[in-house]
């Protein structure tokens, strides 16, 4: 497993080796010991997460405020998302940048997203099969959402796509309004 720097060095590219032929393909998605290795990281994760969603759906920008929030790893198995996450740590030096990737089934790549990052992804195929793990069980009462087309934010989301949002999302805070993490 390779892991590499985004523009924000604590978001990490996970690339696994996979180890293919005429019958297919084998990888590990997870192993602690590579991801601690590679990462540096020594994370505990507790909840796994399955969503499907079609073709222009935008979940996002979610996150989890203490003492429930969440590092996730993030892959998809089939179909291909435009993922991103963004910074929400007031103080840091990249606070209120964001970082995108092209997560696929073909690529086979993982977003390691650590604790104090709002989160989204817009579908880019028919559907697309969203797996990832958290270091935090789910707590409503700790969950927030920023706009995903917020200005101030201004994600740079692929165009071609006009995006399906669910109410939650929709209604999403301003940036300007959002709770960050201290």
């Amino acid at each position: 497993m390779d892991a590499i720097k985004t523009a924000i060095p604590e978001v990490l590219v996970l690339q696994p080796q996979v180890f293919g032929d005429e019958r297919g393909f084998f990888f590990e998605s997870f192993n602690k010991e590579k991801f601690r290795t590679a990462t540096g990281l020594n994370v505990d994760f507790v909840q796994d997460n399955h969503s499907r969603s079609r073709r222009g759906v935008l979940r996002g920008l979610h996150y989890q405020l203490p003492p429930y929030a969440q590092g996730k790893l993030v892959r998809v198995v089939a179909g291909e998302v435009f993922d991103v996450a963004v910074d929400i740590r007031k103080g840091s030096s990249t606070f209120g940048q964001w970082v995108g990737e092209i997560l696929s089934a073909e690529n086979k790549k993982q977003i390691w997203i650590p604790e104090g990052f709002a989160h989204g992804f817009l579908v880019l195929s028919e559907s697309a099969d969203f797996l990832y793990k958290t270091t935090a069980l789910y707590a409503p009462e700790s969950e927030r959402c920023i706009a995903w087309d917020d200005p101030e934010v201004g994600i740079d989301w692929p165009s071609n796509i006009s995006p399906k949002v669910s109410e939650k999302d929709r209604y999403g805070s301003s940036w300007q309004d959002a709770e960050f993490f201290k």
